[in-house]
């Protein structure tokens, strides 16, 4: 692939804590990924035509750039599109399928499509969704997969990019060892430093 993904990511190393929960040494700024679209017109293509062969009749991907992505492989593929809205309860960061949307999912053989896949607790979230409205999901898309964490989601995996990542539980997690690192939370709704933990 003549793109990579990873001129579009600006990708920043540091201390950063995850929407997973996880620590890792890598951020990417996902937002900047999709300032350019036409620059991933032959990305979508090739994901698309992965996905393809799975035999789905809808996608589905978690706000934001998942389901811009998504967007763009049902339009490629003439497919029915269903975002998954993020919030947050009692049990931490959820995924779910807009209430008007849900009935219309039900039956649907899904791809659930991320732009890209760290620790995978947002298509994780997003399939558990599914799954409860009925939805056969049988398999994963991205435009690029971060590290192993993906391939332990119990789904196939379609990926345009696979970038070498490390994450690490907080509890094992080197860097908060480590003198002059102070750990990042930039996770969504998160301001900046977060307490050394």
């Amino acid at each position: 692939m003549a793109l990579d993904l990873l001129d579009l990511l600006s990708p920043r190393r540091g201390h950063f804590r995850l929407e997973s929960g996880h620590h890792g040494d890598l951020w990417l700024d996902l937002d900047g990924l999709l300032h350019q679209p036409a620059r991933l017109a032959p990305v979508i293509a090739v994901l698309g035509d992965r996905l393809a062969a799975h035999d789905v009749d809808a996608v589905c991907g978690p706000l934001t750039g998942g389901a811009f992505v998504a967007f763009a492989i049902a339009a490629r593929l003439d497919l029915r599109m269903f975002p998954a809205e993020r919030f947050s309860d009692a049990r931490g960061v959820r995924y779910r399928v807009p209430a008007p949307l849900r009935p219309r999912v039900a039956g649907a053989r899904v791809a659930i499509i991320d732009d890209v896949i760290n620790a995978g607790s947002a298509v994780r979230a997003t399939c558990a969704d599914l799954r409860s409205c009925g939805a056969e999901v049988r398999v994963l898309g991205a435009l690029a997969v971060l590290g192993s964490h993906a391939s332990r989601l119990g789904l196939p995996l379609e990926a345009v990019q696979a970038i070498d990542n490390t994450l690490w539980l907080p509890a094992e997690c080197p860097l908060c060892n480590a003198a002059g690192l102070p750990l990042e939370d930039l996770t969504p709704g998160a301001t900046g430093a977060a307490p050394e933990s």
